[in-house]
């Protein structure tokens, strides 16, 4: 069996970020709380809507990266009308040659450094191993390329650091991280929400990452092997609570326009105890100043109840899972007149009013199970849809600038660029990433450790 055969048999077994991001089927879920779905306007179109629209002129897209995650990220590019896959790379040829297949008019590179080089390539997508990111951004922001870095954006502290400062240092181009929720609108409705106070003061809140997986590969190469297994070394690796639990981190600090002064952690190898180690079941608490907690569950060694987000308030609590959030009001709680025509589904002897961008002035109470509606577009693709637009509409802004007025004043064209920011669509840009990932590498480092750790502003600063 040669070596793209036995990759083919690990995909059974790698569902790592994807599987996160993108959601498993909710249909069991559904059956047990005799919920429907709920989906924003875009995401309720179904298999069968027209495709999506261009926005912005096309942009030359770069893939360095070819793994499982990066190949999702072709072939979601590959359903948008202006990203056009120029060039393709990645050190392991297998998953070279297994990306060519859904991008055939692509170049193919070994080296990221020729990708760069080329001028085909406008925009690159970094989707290596955490670990790798560092060397590979600051490369192509220097080549003057617009740069997507998945999240985490480093595995340490000083890489993060780094990658946020070339970012900033590099103001011509554009740059985001992939903290996809951020560009998602039915979190934006979310957000909107929250800050009005609808659930009162916040208690407490709880999210978890729950799927039974090994998140190992295997390869008739020892060395390759190793390489692959990257996500089981700690030398490497920002473990579960960095690879997974940054995305329902962020979106709590992001909601609640917080950050945690500290994070008590544990983690243990309960299942898979195959010589990694990484912790495949992480706990950690996150405290806030305002005296609430985070606690924050993810495992590899069990299925039940997938992954969701739970926040607590003196008036309300709200669930968030994938693209569908409902808010459980208290008994005592004020009536706020809009809820009386929200949409209401059963789950189990509670009754959870919808929270969705769309939702339509249905006052029945929904208590058997619906057929989940299909959706086609995932926080991935409003995530690079959202980059193409603002790459495009960047590197017009920096055109124009130095068509109007030269490019002998940096700092004009800087506060220029400022002022455009704003029309941008909102995404996690390098700050956003940078302070994320910090949080993340601390708490896997409480993890690690068993111990509280808190949490110090200076950590959190671009010097």
């Amino acid at each position: 069996m040669n070596d793209e055969q036995l990759n083919l048999l690990n995909q059974t077994n790698e569902v790592d970020r994807r599987a996160f991001l993108k959601g498993a089927s909710m249909s069991t879920l559904m059956m047990m709380m005799g919920g429907t779905v709920l989906v924003p306007a875009r995401q309720a179109l179904g298999a069968d809507a027209a495709p999506a629209k261009a926005t912005t002129p096309p942009i030359k897209c770069g893939i360095i990266g070819c793994g499982v995650w990066g190949r999702e990220i072709i072939g979601t590019l590959g359903l948008l009308p202006n990203a056009p896959i120029t060039a393709l790379c990645d050190t392991y040829g297998a998953f070279l040659r297994r990306s060519a297949r859904s991008a055939p008019e692509a170049k193919q590179y070994e080296d990221y450094r020729q990708l760069l080089a080329d001028p085909e390539v406008e925009a690159v997508f970094v989707a290596t191993p955490t670990h790798l990111h560092r060397q590979i951004v600051e490369d192509a922001l220097k080549a003057g390329k617009h740069v997507y870095c998945e999240a985490p954006i480093a595995h340490t502290v000083e890489d993060a650091r780094a990658i946020a400062l070339a970012a900033r240092k590099t103001p011509k181009v554009n740059f985001q991280t992939g903290l996809n929720y951020r560009s998602d609108p039915q979190r934006h409705f979310l957000v909107d929400f929250i800050r009005t106070g609808s659930w009162g003061r916040t208690v407490s809140m709880r999210a978890q990452y729950h799927k039974k997986q090994s998140w190992r590969r295997t390869s008739s190469s020892p060395e390759q092997e190793r390489e692959m297994n990257w996500r089981l070394n700690k030398d490497t690796s920002p473990g579960l609570i960095g690879e997974i639990g940054i995305h329902q981190l962020d979106a709590a600090d992001w909601f609640l326009q917080a950050r945690p002064k500290a994070v008590t952690g544990f983690g243990s190898i309960i299942h898979w105890r195959d010589g990694r180690n990484v912790p495949d079941t992480v706990q950690a608490v996150f405290e806030y100043e305002s005296g609430a907690t985070l606690a924050y569950d993810a495992t590899l060694a069990n299925s039940f109840d997938a992954d969701y987000e739970m926040y607590y308030g003196t008036e309300a609590a709200l669930m968030v899972r994938q693209n569908k959030a409902w808010m459980f009001k208290e008994v005592d709680a004020p009536l706020l007149g809009w809820e009386v025509y929200a949409r209401k589904d059963q789950f189990y002897k509670e009754v959870g009013i919808a929270l969705v961008a769309n939702a339509t002035k249905l006052a029945n109470l929904i208590d058997k199970p619906q057929e989940e509606i299909a959706y086609t577009e995932t926080p991935l693709a409003y995530s690079l849809e959202a980059f193409l637009s603002n790459s495009f509409n960047h590197q017009s802004a920096v055109k124009d600038f130095n068509e109007a007025f030269g490019e002998d004043d940096p700092e004009a064209l800087l506060e220029y660029l400022q002022e455009m920011n704003e029309k941008k669509v909102k995404v996690a840009g390098y700050q956003e990433g940078f302070e994320s990932t910090v949080l993340v590498i601390k708490a896997n480092e409480a993890v690690n450790t068993r111990q509280r750790i808190e949490l110090k502003d200076e950590w959190f600063e671009l010097a």
